[in-house]
């Protein structure tokens, strides 16, 4: 494991900062993670985002034909440590840069591509993943929402939810059951789907810290023309695949903190720990303690996976461990940030009205959901890491219509 930035990587790392700096102006500062809701600032994300790809900061690994810098993935992992480093918020196409823009480049038509990445990458277009049902959760494979050939086109019927950004999204891509005689991995068909299209409906989800960051989509009879297709039809799984396998590398990878940076936690210590009681900083001091070293294990960790990518090679089940170790040091940060606010942990109290450690305590709960449960990310680092064998599964050879699901 190297912890040190190699030359070109160093110069690299300069040369982000230096571009940060110029446009400080230009972009959106705020605190960690979510704490600014990208529905009632969504110009102001969209700006930022154009600004950061304007500077070449955006799609940075992407293809220059589509819009992106040609660059190398550790160089986009030293991007999003700068971004964090300067405190720009969560950007608000990050569904479709993690996740939707490399599906689209992995199974997209040429049109497709031409028309979708580099907008995508300015922000012009948001996108959102569509793959969560009422039913179907973890999974996955199990979802309802059908897609019937008409013509050119494609009748789409069912629901989605959690689905991020849906509410300021354009498009997205949306996974359905084309063949239900099929077992349900192999009846499942991924589109291109317009946000805006008739039958499309949008109804944002209230979540315990006051945003609506999640959403569910219904969808009544909207029509999708074959030519939005990814991958061929029954194919859907093998293209969801591609999305899931970034999905976990865009929130567990590069050795960034999930949450609330582990830095920002000491210095609110030192801040608030003379005003507690002497009680309350033993225990305020155990739960920084915890969060610190969980965090700092967590990051290093994945200071191997960015070695890996610095020596051009590609992450595998490491992005789920990642994700998963990553998520409960989220929350133990979150957690240690409210115990020393003490009195002022209540939603509202504090005196500067800033209840960004409450907000990121309500936050992280849904990161442990959001890109794989926790304990879906257990069976598959046992099957894959530890050989573990997997649990039999009937439902995976009869007939999605059968009953056996």
């Amino acid at each position: 494991m190297d912890f040190d930035d190699n030359p070109e990587e160093a110069e690299y790392r300069a040369h982000v900062r230096a571009l940060l700096e110029q446009h400080t102006g230009e972009l959106l500062h705020g605190g960690a993670g979510e704490s600014l809701d990208p529905a009632t600032h969504e110009a102001e994300f969209r700006r930022t985002q154009r600004v950061l790809a304007e500077a070449g900061l955006i799609g940075i690994p992407w293809p220059r034909e589509h819009g992106g810098q040609g660059g190398t993935l550790v160089q986009q992992a030293i991007a999003g440590q700068e971004f964090s480093r300067a405190r720009i918020p969560t950007l608000i196409n990050h569904i479709g840069l993690g996740m939707c823009g490399p599906t689209v480049i992995a199974h997209g038509s040429d049109d497709q591509k031409e028309r979708y990445l580099a907008r995508l990458l300015r922000a012009d277009d948001v996108w959102c993943q569509l793959f969560s049902e009422p039913a179907s959760g973890s999974d996955l494979a199990a979802l309802r929402t059908t897609a019937v050939r008409d013509g050119d086109d494609w009748v789409v019927n069912g629901q989605k939810v959690w689905t991020t950004l849906a509410q300021v999204a354009d498009y997205g891509i949306l996974l359905t059951r084309t063949d239900p005689d099929r077992p349900k991995h192999a009846g499942l068909t991924m589109f291109v789907v317009d946000m805006h299209a008739p039958g499309v409906t949008v109804r944002p989800l209230r979540q315990m810290a006051g945003g609506s960051g999640f959403n569910e989509v219904f969808f009544d009879d909207v029509r999708i023309p074959d030519a939005e297709r990814l991958g061929e039809p029954g194919e859907g799984w093998r293209v969801a695949l591609t999305t899931l396998m970034n999905e976990r590398v865009a929130i567990g990878g590069g050795g960034s903190d999930i949450g609330v940076p582990v830095e920002t936690l000491a210095a609110h210590a030192r801040d608030r720990l003379p005003a507690l009681g002497p009680d309350r900083q033993v225990l305020a001091r155990q739960a920084v303690g915890r969060a610190v070293v969980a965090s700092l294990a967590t990051r290093y960790t994945g200071y191997r996976r960015f070695t890996v990518l610095s020596q051009g090679g590609l992450p595998g089940p490491e992005a789920s461990a990642g994700k998963l170790a990553g998520t409960a040091a989220g929350r133990l940060v979150a957690d240690a940030g409210v115990r020393l606010l003490g009195d002022d942990a209540v939603y509202g109290a504090a005196a500067d009205g800033d209840d960004t450690w409450q907000g990121m305590q309500a936050y992280m709960p849904g990161l442990a959901i959001a890109g794989g449960t926790d304990q879906v990310l257990r069976n598959i680092l046992g099957e894959r890491v530890l050989g573990l064998p997997p649990e039999p599964r009937a439902d995976k050879s009869g007939p999605f219509s059968g009953g056996t699901r």
